[in-house]
C-alpha cells in the first residue's frame, strides 16, 4: 500500500510539473498578479482571465502535491526505524518541495514572469527545473527502496553521477531555451535560426546550446544504459534509457522545425521527466543479494 502511494506522488508530482510547463508556455504565470499564496487576493478566483484559471489551476495542484508528499513522509517515518535509507529519501523529498514552493512563491511575488526578460528570470527558471529534477529523483528513489530496500546506500560509479550531473544540466539549458521560445517566437524556421547567431537577445543566442548538450550527453546515457547494465531489471531499464533519448531527439528536432507548438513542448518535456526517473532507478538498483527484507 505505502508503496503504491509513494509511486501514485511521483506521478502526480509528473502531472504538475507539466501543467507548470503549459503556464510558462501560455505566459499566464502573471494570471494571479503578484500575489501568493492567494490568487489576486483570492482563495478561489471569481469571474477570472483564461491565464488566471490556467495559474490557479497550477498553484491548486501544486498545493495537493505538497500536502502529498507530506503524508508521504509521515507515513514512511512511521512505518520505519530509525537509520532506514528510505527515510532519508523521503526527507530529501521533503526538502525538494519546500525549495520548489519557495522558488515558485518569489517568481511570482517579484514578478518573474509573462514578458519579463531579466537576467533574474534567466537564473530562477533552470533553478526552477533543476530543483524539480532532483524532486523526482528524491521521490523515485524513495518509491523504489520502499520495495526494494538496500542493505548500505548504493555505491554509484563516478561515470553514471557525471552523467545525472549531465541530465541536469540538459535540463537547465532546455529550460532556458524554452523560456526563449515563449518570449521570442519566431515566424519561421529561418528566422529563428538567424536569432540563434545574430541580431537576437542573449536568451535566443545562448538557446543553441541546448540541442548541442542534449544530444551529447543523451548519446552518453543511452550508452551507459546498453552497456553498464548486468541482465535483469537493470539491464531492461537501461534500453528503455536508450529508446526515450532516440525518441526525445526526435522530439526536438521536431520542436525546432514546428516551431515549438505547445503539445510537443509538453510531450518533450514529458519525454525528458520520463528519461529522468529511468536513470535514477538505474543508478541506485542493487543486487538482490544486497538488498533487506522489504517491510510487508
Amino acid at each position: 500500500m505505502l508503496g503504491r502511494f509513494a509511486w501514485s506522488v511521483l506521478g502526480f508530482n509528473v502531472i504538475v510539473i507539466l501543467m507548470g510547463a503549459v503556464v510558462r508556455a501560455t505566459g499566464s504565470g502573471a494570471g494571479c498578479g503578484a500575489s501568493w499564496p492567494t490568487c489576486d487576493g483570492q482563495v478561489i478566483p471569481t469571474e477570472a482571465a483564461t491565464a488566471t484559471w490556467i495559474e490557479f489551476s497550477h498553484r491548486a495542484v501544486s498545493g495537493v502535491a505538497l500536502l502529498a508528499v507530506f503524508v508521504l513522509v509521515a507515513w514512511i517515518f512511521r512505518s520505519t526505524d530509525r537509520g532506514d535509507l528510505t527515510r532519508r529519501a523521503a526527507g530529501w523529498s521533503l526538502v525538494a518541495i519546500l525549495s520548489e514552493a519557495a522558488i515558485g512563491a518569489a517568481i511570482v511575488l517579484f514578478e518573474w514572469v509573462a514578458d519579463d526578460s531579466s537576467l533574474a528570470r534567466l537564473v530562477a527558471v533552470p533553478l526552477h527545473l533543476v530543483n524539480t529534477f532532483l524532486l523526482l529523483a528524491s521521490l523515485t528513489i524513495t518509491a523504489w527502496w520502499i520495495g526494494h530496500r538496500p542493505a548500505s546506500a548504493p555505491v554509484v560509479p563516478a561515470a553514471i553521477k557525471w552523467a545525472g550531473i549531465g541530465l541536469l544540466v540538459v535540463a537547465a539549458t532546455g529550460s532556458v531555451t524554452a523560456l526563449a521560445d515563449t518570449l521570442f517566437p519566431a515566424a519561421s524556421l529561418a528566422e529563428g535560426i538567424a536569432r540563434d547567431f545574430a541580431g537576437g537577445t542573449l536568451l535566443t543566442q545562448v538557446r543553441v546550446v541546448h540541442p548541442v548538450v542534449a544530444t551529447l550527453m543523451g548519446s552518453y546515457v543511452a550508452f551507459l544504459g546498453l552497456t553498464r547494465a548486468e541482465p535483469g531489471a537493470r539491464q531492461k531499464i537501461g534500453g528503455v534509457m536508450a529508446a526515450i533519448v532516440g525518441i526525445q531527439i526526435f522530439a526536438g528536432i521536431a520542436n525546432i522545425v514546428l516551431l515549438t507548438p505547445l503539445w510537443l513542448q509538453i510531450v518533450h518535456l514529458a519525454l525528458a521527466d520520463g528519461l529522468w526517473i529511468m536513470f535514477v532507478l538505474f543508478a541506485v538498483m542493487v543486487p538482490a543479494s544486497d538488498r533487506q527484507v522489504a517491510p510487508v
